[in-house]
């Protein structure tokens, strides 16, 4: 039996565990594929991914850096990934043109809605960064109509560039933009780290105050990246704090959902990908 392949694209890839977040989903939905890592050439990304679809392959996943590179190869985006402005999920369609998505976002807010118990409406969020994973998030998160969401980043005119290009979508939130060290007071009930930096002299340095005494303090990077930042929000008493393990996994199921046309329970699996990460 010839089986559907797909796979997950980044530089480095070693790390990954998307073979076996899609491994334990193929084996719970009986779905017989092969999925693998493979490194992109960092010169030759486009090229080899569209001879990996000429020869065969069903779907991709695509991980740092090639998201922005790859929302520039595809030949159509989804709503989702135009405003984003990157790609992590690809297929080709009948006709062999590439479709770009992003389930970053969706990801993001299925675990904070279905795992965490979290409802975004009328709650003060604050984003710290302005990348592209905090463009991923910006979308779902004011369609869920928070009553005040920030975006601060150490740069701020990156932050007001976001602040504008998402202003259509804030409907009747105060969205709002800073640089790090002006962030508008709090208390906020979600805060989110989407930068690259942890905490400490070469970090983030974040005032007092900032979160709720039962807000939640969530890390979109996952393992021992995450420790520092956490540890500062237990330190502010917050409820619940978590990494970006949770996300992993639902956007993985996101992109598992498209291509094979059933929705796995991400529980079992998030459960099994913490306990073989904690063992290791």
């Amino acid at each position: 039996m010839s089986l559907d392949r797909y796979a997950v694209v980044g530089n480095p890839i070693g790390h990954s565990l998307s073979p076996r977040i899609h491994a334990l989903f193929a084996e719970q939905t009986s779905q017989h594929i092969v999925y693998e890592a493979r490194l992109g050439r960092l010169d030759h990304f486009t090229e080899d991914v569209r001879a990996w679809f000429r020869e065969g392959l069903r779907g991709l996943n695509i991980t740092v850096p090639f998201k922005e590179e790859a929302w520039r190869l595809v030949d159509q985006h989804s709503h989702r990934a135009e405003r984003a402005g990157a790609v992590n999920t690809i297929w080709a369609e009948a006709d062999g043109r590439l479709t770009g998505d992003n389930t970053d976002g969706a990801g993001f807010l299925r675990d904070l809605t279905q795992r965490l118990g979290f409802d975004p409406a009328d709650r003060a969020i604050l984003i710290l960064g302005a990348g592209g994973a905090t463009r991923g998030l910006l979308e779902p998160l004011l369609c869920a109509a928070p009553a005040h969401l920030v975006i601060a980043n150490r740069t701020p005119e990156k932050a007001r560039r976001l602040q504008q290009d998402f202003a259509d979508l804030a409907g009747g939130a105060r969205l709002e933009a800073s640089g790090l060290e002006d962030i508008p007071a709090g208390p906020y009930d979600l805060l989110i780290n989407a930068t690259a930096a942890g905490l400490g002299s070469d970090g983030l340095a974040l005032p007092r105050g900032l979160l709720h005494a039962q807000g939640i303090a969530y890390d979109l990077v996952y393992g021992p990246a995450a420790r520092v930042f956490l540890e500062w929000a237990e330190a502010q008493g917050a409820r619940t704090v978590t990494d970006g393990l949770g996300m992993l996994v639902e956007q993985a199921a996101e992109a598992f959902a498209i291509w094979r046309g059933v929705r796995p329970d991400t529980a079992p699996v998030l459960a099994a990908i913490r306990a073989t990460a904690a063992a290791g």
